[in-house]
């Protein structure tokens, strides 16, 4: 084997590839397997070598790898214009895991079971606003529902004025930073110089003044010690000299939950309700185990959504030093990526992989190295059993609220937002 050995995938310029990644992610990675095979590289602009993995081996290597190898904050790049120098996403080896223990304690199980009701009643209220027999889409619905669920678990915020200008500026903020132009913006002229320019600043500085003056207001609420909030708790989070999370800090991580916790699990609940309107016996069968206060057929619903229609295709780490993988001596600086959307596809662990069949994790539990829509390892996502709580919690709301149908027959292709796989159709549906 030569010193290096990178994995053979298609030879036309980088910004090609990059064309077809963007604009058809699903069919592109599917033709790559078809002609290189389980382990391929791709060429992207402004992002050098991916090299992607749909071996389950493979991506147990990447996830039980040394962190200090491996690098997840590195290739995520993308999103430090957004989310900050020291969002727990962008962070590496030793910073990474301490800011990691901060975040954790608000998601512990028994502390997120008491946004259960919070996240049934927001549901609720949503669900009565729908209009009847008419064609709609959902996913602006779910995104309206996730942020208020977001922002009434992280903030604790009851003041209507406040909840309104903080929801006008975060809505607005998801909407810019998600349109193609913005994109193509940060591939082009790179991320830096996003971030410096006079119209990401006129997006991100008003965002920016609301989430600081929530910090400054909870560090001098003297009742934020008794608060359950995940700002209250972050407040009061020490590293282990001692020393309180900055503004800046605090921001970031603030950002981050904020990001993570609204536009990928309002995507997710519109896959999963554009897959059950088109299999109305699973619909029924979700409504009435709900009303018995059941949750395992909610729970694979959830788990054979996100395995069918997960809503980011890969998870990325860079390399720092060479690594061999799949007969491969990859080496420094590229990124390896584990991926989700075609693994999720194998016949050999997912029989009729395009059929949607909620019923086979009832059968067999989710792997750890075979299910992975929330990546795997150390950077396994912090919010994985809050956003599993709360999709569960509002499918079954929704189940029980009345009867669904599609507003076409035809399932809905996949639509690139952003960095999140969409329905082209913002997953349309008939509430009866």
């Amino acid at each position: 084997m030569s010193a290096t050995s990178i994995p053979a995938g298609p030879a036309y310029p980088a910004p090609l590839q990059g064309l077809g990644w963007f604009n058809r992610p699903g069919p592109f990675m599917k033709r790559c397997r078809a002609r290189y095979g389980d382990v391929f590289s791709l060429h992207m602009p402004r992002e050098g070598t991916w090299v992607m993995l749909a071996d389950p081996g493979a991506v147990k290597q990447v996830f039980t790898g040394d962190p200090q190898v491996f690098h997840a904050g590195e290739a995520n790049g993308i999103l430090r214009p957004v989310v900050g120098e020291h969002s727990v996403l962008l962070l590496d080896e030793q910073a990474h895991m301490t800011q990691r223990k901060l975040m954790l304690p608000p998601f512990h199980g028994e502390r997120m079971q008491r946004f259960g009701d919070l996240i049934a009643g927001v549901t609720a209220e949503e669900v009565a606003r729908w209009p009847r027999e008419e064609p709609m889409a959902v996913l602006p619905r779910m995104q309206t529902l996730t942020l208020e669920i977001v922002m009434r678990a992280i903030f604790g915020i009851h003041e209507t004025d406040r909840l309104d200008h903080l929801r006008r500026l975060l809505h607005h903020m998801t909407n810019w930073t998600t349109q193609p132009r913005q994109i193509l913006g940060f591939v082009v002229l790179g991320y830096d110089r996003v971030r410096r320019s006079r119209a990401f600043r006129a997006v991100m500085d008003p965002v920016d003044e609301a989430l600081l003056d929530e910090i400054r207001r909870r560090r001098a609420d003297p009742a934020t010690p008794d608060r359950d909030d995940i700002l209250s708790m972050l407040v009061q989070a020490r590293h282990e000299d001692g020393r309180p999370m900055t503004d800046v800090e605090l921001r970031d991580e603030l950002m981050t939950l904020l990001i993570a916790g609204h536009e990928t699990t309002a995507t997710a609940l519109s896959w999963a309700l554009e897959r059950l309107v088109r299999h109305p016996e699973m619909l029924e069968r979700l409504a009435d185990e709900a009303q018995a206060g059941e949750e395992a057929y909610a729970d694979a619903v959830v788990k054979e959504t996100l395995r069918l229609r997960p809503v980011l295709p890969i998870v990325l780490r860079r390399l720092t030093e060479p690594v061999e993988i799949a007969g491969h001596r990859l080496p420094a600086g590229v990124n390896v990526a584990p991926c989700i959307y075609l693994l999720h596809r194998r016949a050999d662990l997912y029989p009729e992989p395009e059929r949607f069949r909620p019923e086979r994790f009832l059968e067999r539990p989710a792997g750890t190295y075979t299910w992975i829509p929330f990546g795997g390892g150390v950077r396994r996502c912090l919010g994985a059993s809050f956003a599993l709580f709360e999709m569960r919690t509002v499918l079954q709301v929704v189940a029980r609220s009345g009867r669904l149908r599609p507003a076409q027959p035809e399932s809905e292709r996949v639509r690139r937002r952003a960095i999140t796989l969409t329905p082209a159709r913002g997953g349309e549906l008939v509430v009866a």
